[in-house]
């Protein structure tokens, strides 16, 4: 048996995993046809919050993985299902298009700076964050809002490097406030429980490229992971992590392979 015939649903990590950068990764689209020739089920998930579902499925089909936006799921997405389940009527965001869409979509209002303070404060990834917009989001959570972050990741790779993340962004509010942020992204369960929701459920697979989002978050959940060494994780590290993925393959192709190595 197979990595693949041992799960149903297969929760794919992006960057690292199906492209670097703007680059396909050797092996991802053809595992990817694969699993979808032998009637699996798929959604790609990610921490970033600035994208909405349509640019990250056309992303993919750019580096030759066709994806639908109704496969994607955001960290975004996952926070407004998560804030408008709980009824919250407004937010004030630090953020970018992806989740100031998706919170709107879930009928909460976007407030401003010089607003009432809202039900809570979401903070993602905002690359046009200023002193005044951090500040506001400090101020309305010392009077009640809510803190609440769609990811924690201190950077995120771009073509000159590493460079600040929604994580560093929300370093200032709660280093400001003394706040404790709520995060939804991965390694916390949000997310991933609403990617699976998103695949249909089933027996799932995580698959990424980190031990410290993917592979710690599918542990948590008690779930199967897949760590593929296309990314930011090495065998050097495996050696001196506590955090064990289920299975380790050089590549996506390691899916139809009994997992061993």
């Amino acid at each position: 048996m197979t990595i693949a015939d041992a799960h149903d649903a297969f929760l794919f990590d992006l960057d690292g995993v199906l492209y670097r950068d703007d680059q396909p990764v050797p092996m991802a689209a053809e595992a990817v046809a694969r699993l979808r020739g032998a009637g699996k089920r798929l959604a790609f998930v990610t921490n970033n919050s600035s994208r909405t579902p349509e640019s990250v499925a056309a992303r993919l089909t750019s580096v030759g993985i066709p994806a639908g936006a109704q496969e994607v799921e955001t960290s975004a997405m996952a926070t407004a299902e998560l804030l408008g389940g709980r009824g919250v009527r407004t937010a004030f965001v630090v953020g970018e298009e992806g989740v100031r869409r998706a919170l709107a979509d879930g009928g909460i209002a976007l407030v401003k700076a010089s607003d009432s303070v809202p039900d809570v404060v979401v903070v993602g990834l905002d690359r046009a964050a200023d002193y005044a917009k951090l500040a506001a989001a400090s101020l309305f959570v010392e009077r009640g809002a809510a803190l609440v972050a769609t990811n924690a990741d201190a950077s995120y790779p771009a073509p000159e490097g590493l460079l600040p993340g929604a994580g560093a962004i929300l370093a200032a509010v709660t280093t400001a406030t003394g706040a404790v942020a709520e995060v939804v992204g991965k390694p916390h369960a949000p997310l991933l429980r609403a990617a699976l929701d998103r695949a249909g459920g089933g027996r799932p697979l995580v698959i990424g490229d980190r031990l410290d989002t993917d592979v710690e978050g599918a542990i948590a959940l008690g779930w199967h992971s897949l760590l593929v060494l296309t990314g930011v994780t090495t065998r050097a590290d495996l050696e001196t992590s506590l955090a064990r993925p289920t299975y380790v393959g050089e590549d996506l192709l390691a899916l139809f392979s009994s997992g061993i190595g």
